[in-house]
């Protein structure tokens, strides 16, 4: 079973409600929204593995919602779900950030191998019961347990959420403000230093001393889950 977190963004009811069905029995944890407007504000404050973007939407396109992610730096992988099949369609749906294009009417069977095969590419390697490793870090989502090199590392939960972030995002640049409304919430006014205290607590609980590191700045834009030389 894994435990990779899906977005189902379908604006017709019972699709949605199928869709949902059927990825759960997989072991994936869902979520829904039915309109373009939901799903860029669940995008933008939750953390996601893929979403599944129908680009017809009863506010504006899936191609938009597309766009506007990737403008806004988010890198979560998107399968777009459609019944346009012309070429040129499915170059706009590419060229607007797409990663994946599966035509309806399809089979459940080709939806799921198309959900495992893009999961698979995002980087991180994810184990039997969903533990998911970078080097020798290992996070169990489940019980919300870390560790490294075999030894138990406690965190706190604003830190397992940065975590979480990062690692289901690796050697992908995260933008601070993307960061900042996934942990604190897209309304949330506070000083963004904050996140630099916390990604502080996390390198000293993660990186010891002759160890790779794990947490790279990316200087002017954010931070990036990936091993480096140690400090």
């Amino acid at each position: 079973m894994t435990s990779a977190r899906l977005l189902i963004v379908e604006d017709d009811p019972e699709m949605r409600s199928f869709l949902t069905s059927e990825l759960a029995v997989e072991g994936y944890e869902c979520e829904e929204a039915a309109c373009g407007q939901q799903a860029l504000g669940r995008i933008r404050s939750q953390t996601w593995d893929l979403v599944l973007l129908d680009w017809n939407l009863p506010d504006f396109s899936g191609v938009e919602v597309c766009r506007r992610m990737r403008k806004g730096g988010i890198s979560t992988p998107v399968l777009m779900l459609t019944a346009r099949d012309e070429v040129q369609q499915r170059v706009e749906a590419l060229d607007s950030g797409a990663d994946d294009y599966l035509i309806k009417p399809f089979s459940i069977e080709e939806l799921l191998a198309r959900v495992r095969a893009r999961l698979r590419r995002s980087g991180i390697d994810e184990q039997d019961g969903g533990l998911l490793r970078m080097g020798d870090l290992e996070v169990n989502p489940a019980s919300r347990e870390v560790a490294r090199g075999g030894e138990s590392i406690h965190l706190t939960a604003k830190e397992f959420d940065l975590l979480m972030h990062l690692m289901r995002h690796p050697n992908q640049v995260q933008e601070r403000r993307s960061i900042l409304d996934a942990l604190w919430g897209e309304n949330w006014l506070g000083d963004d230093n904050l996140l630099d205290v916390y990604v502080r607590y996390l390198r000293r609980k993660l990186e010891p001393a002759g160890q790779p590191t794990l947490i790279q700045t990316v200087r002017g834009v954010g931070f990036m889950l990936k091993e480096g030389p140690p400090r």
